[in-house]
């Protein structure tokens, strides 16, 4: 018996909805991020892309546990020498919700150009508005 492979047209994407309000940041992220890579079906192949769609929104009202809102560091490099900037999760939540959320999915993803191609289906807003209604998208309960 030979190995199932799906191809391009055989692969159905759907889109969903999830809304972030006050659902923990790790557990609503490895959801979306089994979502993303299509391990939920039964296509799944670990070399193609067979994910679906994710629209998150209401990503300002995430949660997280613990003193992680104080202690969880951000970490990024401008560049030049010394340019390490430090930022903790309270203020990234204040300045750029929808990075949290990106962040977090986006380390529980392959890192090469698969990760890259996954990550692109992910929308994140802020608020409870998008602008995805024609793809009309089903709710996702997590």
């Amino acid at each position: 018996m030979k190995t199932f492979l799906p191809k391009a047209n055989d692969i159905q994407r759907k889109w969903y909805v999830v809304d972030a309000s006050d659902k923990v940041l790790g557990r609503l992220a490895t959801q979306i991020a089994t979502r993303l890579r299509g391990k939920h079906k039964p296509i799944f192949t670990p070399h193609l892309d067979t994910g679906d769609f994710i629209i998150v929104v209401n990503a300002k009202k995430i949660r997280l546990t613990g003193r992680k809102m104080d202690d969880k560091l951000y970490h990024r490099h401008t560049g030049y020498m010394g340019g390490l900037k430090t930022t903790n999760a309270r203020e990234m939540l204040n300045k750029k919700p929808e990075e949290v959320i990106r962040l977090a999915v986006k380390r529980m993803l392959p890192k090469n150009r698969l990760g890259r191609q996954q990550l692109k289906k992910l929308k994140i807003y802020a608020g409870s508005d998008h602008p995805h209604q024609a793809q009309l998208p089903e709710p996702l309960q997590i």
